[in-house]
């Protein structure tokens, strides 16, 4: 809560930005809708965080979430739905309820724990985040969205792992991980058994899969990063390509979900820029010549 404003954007593969006519808000973790149609934002208030929906058609910005402190809404496959984080009664667990906003919130998760949401299959049956365990760090689970919704444990080891997406045809996770002594985008056969691959070369955060499932993209500090990903006759990522680097809002955490999304075409990202004002608060450098003048002038010596 008590994020600075921000524009929404869409920038393409060289960098050019194209503002999007919605309101300057503070924004985090933008989704689009499977059909392209909405996008799905966390808005932090002075009171509360809250999950809210923009057309992208029609310019409006309605409100989904109401109660609790909600951050971090990903859409089920056929669009019908929202996944989301909230925190009540200072536990967070993962709820959905309908995207139109009608119907009731049902919660999916029952844990003692801090999770994080990061991901749904294709096929809509399950949902993929991080729970901060403070015996065990943080580790990689998945709940399923039908039947019992009893969920179950992906990877966990001495070291942080955190932000899981699953690949479009379901074979793959990309996740991080801090096992090299540093934030690393790693991905590794699921649900198993084989084996796993160190994406990122020069650290990196918030992986995000193209549509196609042919591309990896992630954060290396300001350099927004590409992968090429082939699975056939077998696993190969190639070297990390820059596509661009600039200045865009990131989340708080460098453990967090990705704080961007990518077109169904693969062409431009939806992303967060501060908006100019806030700019050129952060930048802005006052020089004071003459210092000791000035300060001579402005307190007098005592007699």
């Amino acid at each position: 809560m008590g994020r600075a404003e921000s524009n929404t954007v869409w920038v393409d593969r060289k960098g050019a930005v194209q503002p999007l006519a919605a309101p300057p808000r503070a924004y985090t973790h933008p989704q689009l809708s499977p059909d392209g149609s909405q996008l799905t934002v966390t808005i932090s208030a002075a009171e509360k965080d809250d999950i809210w929906v923009y057309d992208l058609a029609r310019g409006s910005l309605s409100r989904l979430t109401f109660e609790g402190n909600n951050h971090v809404s990903v859409w089920t496959p056929d669009g019908k739905r929202m996944v989301f984080r909230s925190i009540r009664d200072g536990r967070s667990n993962l709820f959905w309820k309908p995207a139109d906003g009608s119907g009731s919130e049902e919660q999916l998760t029952k844990s003692e724990h801090s999770l994080s949401l990061s991901s749904i299959s294709s096929d809509g049956k399950m949902a993929f985040y991080t729970e901060s365990d403070p015996s065990t760090r943080q580790d990689l689970w998945m709940v399923p969205l039908e039947g019992d919704r009893k969920a179950s444990l992906i990877l966990q080891t001495p070291f942080d792992e955190a932000a899981p997406s699953i690949s479009p045809d379901g074979r793959w996770l990309a996740y991080l991980s801090n096992e090299s002594g540093r934030l690393e985008v790693y991905i590794r056969a699921f649900p198993g058994p084989g084996g796993k691959w160190q994406i990122s070369t020069e650290g990196g955060v918030e992986p995000l899969w193209s549509r196609d499932g042919r591309e990896l993209f992630y954060w290396s500090g300001d350099k927004l990063m590409a992968v090429d990903i082939t699975t056939q006759p077998s696993f190969q990522a190639g070297t990390p390509r820059l596509l661009f680097e600039g200045k865009y809002v990131r989340h708080g955490t460098s453990l967090a979900e990705p704080n961007f999304d990518i077109s169904a075409d693969g062409r431009r990202f939806l992303m967060f820029k501060q908006t100019e004002r806030q700019e050129e608060t952060l930048t802005q450098i006052h020089v004071v010549l003459n210092w000791f003048e000035e300060l001579r002038r402005r307190v007098p010596a005592a007699q």
